[in-house]
């Protein structure tokens, strides 16, 4: 089998010194996959994305993207690496319009807007249809869409979810799956933290179920 585009090996992270929330995960992630991140509140399936991310500092372990060592690396250079990433809570600027959220995500590459825009609206009509609508007046799935939309917009090569469902009603969550489903058709590796277990391994290629920081299946 050809070498992970991501791979996490062994990791140790937390937020408090002495008390570790990663007690020595491991993850793949291979080309064109969805793989699902499942288990009880307080496992570290946010921590471990965060971790991948550089949010939280590796105290134990790697990371890897494409063979090189990104562990350590500041969030705007894994983005430049290819890494996207949405987390669960705020995750668009309210006061900003769809548009204007969308330019925050092209920050790196603002030459490249127009293109990326016509790109992300094939995917998230509602971008196209509703540019100047200010987020904070959308509904908590059109504003999944716009946070999704928004770390795309670099173009990803890998896309780091957190846990895209919550708090949506159940309409709103089938649209957001088909959403994924589709992204990840459109050749996006993802790996995605979900409560939704059930949901989730329906579309994952791959599941990893966390308990206590560690990998339980």
């Amino acid at each position: 089998m050809t070498e992970p585009l991501l791979r996490a090996e062994q990791v140790v992270a937390g937020y408090l010194p002495g008390v570790n929330i990663l007690n020595g995960c491991d993850l793949d992630l291979h080309e064109g996959e969805l793989v699902g991140i499942i288990g009880p509140n307080g496992a570290g399936k946010s921590t471990l994305l965060k971790a991948l991310f550089g949010l939280v500092g590796l105290r134990a372990g790697s990371v890897r993207l494409r063979g090189e060592d990104v562990a350590g690396l500041a969030t705007h250079d894994l983005v430049e690496r290819g890494m996207g990433y949405v987390p669960q809570r705020d995750n668009v600027f309210p006061r900003l319009t769809v548009k204007e959220n969308l330019a925050m995500g092209a920050f790196l590459r603002p030459g490249d807007f127009a293109d990326r825009f016509a790109a992300v609206s094939e995917l998230f009509p509602l971008l196209a249809n509703r540019p100047n609508q200010r987020a904070g007046f959308l509904s908590g799935g059109e504003r999944q869409m716009v946070a999704m939309a928004r770390a795309l917009m670099m173009e990803p090569s890998v896309l780091l979810l957190d846990e895209p469902s919550a708090g949506l009603s159940p309409a709103n969550q089938d649209e957001i799956f088909d959403r994924i489903d589709r992204i990840r058709s459109a050749g996006v590796s993802i790996v995605m933290v979900e409560q939704n277990a059930r949901r989730c391994l329906e579309i994952a290629d791959r599941g990893y179920v966390l308990d206590q920081g560690v990998n339980a299946y």
